[in-house]
């Protein structure tokens, strides 16, 4: 044994070994080398390493800082689709208010349509009473069962007036409105299908004083004379005679229907030509629905229109070799 101190005696231990820096310096050749591991692990650590990055375990998600996803500008052309050259952004409230200020002008050349007819509306009464009738000077006189009939059948007719004066009034303010969001196409054909559409519900006005009413009086003159005094009510008769006329100028749109439905592509004739018992079911259904009628008279008068108007078009359609 020795006889040195413990404390002067040097323990060592096992030797650590030593890093060398030079060790783990990449060369060109593991430059070269792919690393080990997924694009998903890459991912992963690249996205962990960023404080600015979300990742939800297998790969980034977004970034942190700009969440805001950014749209196009509205004006520009997305996908060959663009916009009409007049058409601004607009608040609801400016549209709203717009809206309102052209209805307005509408219900005033109404109103002033309606109180000019006020003072011809005991004319108008007499000479429609004694045109729909077939008797002509013998037809039986009107007969007021309410106070205020008289009256509230003036109002009726004279308001007759005022639509007409008022559907121009309407239709130039709707295009006023519609305007902006139009392309320069559209306006015209706009422009040239309106007035077709009034030309039409004037032909179904004259259509229903000339024949139907008529038509229809007699049928009723015919079946109650044998039976009992007649007696029509004034309010009554007219109530008819303002719903059948009006009914019959939105039934003679059929035929521009059609042809805006053709042109815009969304059906042909000769699908129409195959489905045509479902339309004459549809229009008897119409006709049964809207026409105050109980006896079925007048409904079948207009469903029978209705059938007329439609089948005319498609052989319209037919001869100009439309299909």
């Amino acid at each position: 044994m020795s006889d040195e101190p413990a404390e002067d005696r040097d323990v060592e231990g096992p030797a650590e070994p030593r890093e060398d820096p030079d060790e783990h310096r990449p060369t060109a050749t593991d430059a070269s080398e792919p690393e080990s591991g997924s694009d998903a692990e890459t991912s992963e650590h690249d996205g962990a390493d960023d404080p600015n990055l979300e990742t939800d375990g297998e790969g980034v998600v977004s970034d942190r800082h700009n969440p805001e996803p950014t749209y196009p500008d509205p004006d520009d052309d997305i996908g060959g689709i663009s916009t009409p050259p007049d058409d601004e952004e607009m608040p609801l409230a400016d549209h709203i208010e717009e809206m309102v200020l052209r209805l307005a002008v509408v219900l005033l050349f109404g109103a002033g349509g309606t109180a000019i007819g006020l003072l011809w509306a005991s004319d108008a009464i007499q000479f429609v009473w004694f045109n729909v009738f077939p008797a002509g000077g013998d037809a039986p006189p009107p007969h007021v069962y309410n106070p205020l009939e008289l009256w509230l059948t003036r109002i009726k007719i004279s308001s007759l007036l005022g639509i007409m004066v008022a559907l121009p009034a309407f239709i130039y303010e709707c295009y006023l409105f519609m305007r902006p969001g139009l392309y320069p196409n559209e306006r015209k054909y706009y422009l040239a299908a309106v007035p077709t559409s009034v030309v039409l519900g004037a032909l179904g006005m004259v259509f229903s004083y000339l024949l139907v009413l008529p038509i229809l009086f007699e049928y009723f003159t015919y079946y109650a004379e044998a039976s009992a005094d007649i007696q029509y009510a004034l309010g009554d008769t007219f109530n008819l005679i303002i719903t059948l006329t009006g009914f019959l100028a939105i039934v003679f749109q059929i035929p521009l229907f059609i042809m805006l439905a053709i042109m815009l592509g969304v059906t042909t004739r000769r699908w129409l030509a195959q489905k045509r018992l479902y339309f004459w079911a549809a229009f008897a259904a119409l006709a049964f629905a809207f026409t105050l009628d109980p006896t079925g008279m007048a409904p079948i008068l207009v469903a029978v229109t209705m059938i007329l108007l439609f089948e005319g078009t498609l052989f319209i359609l037919k001869w100009v070799g439309r299909e």
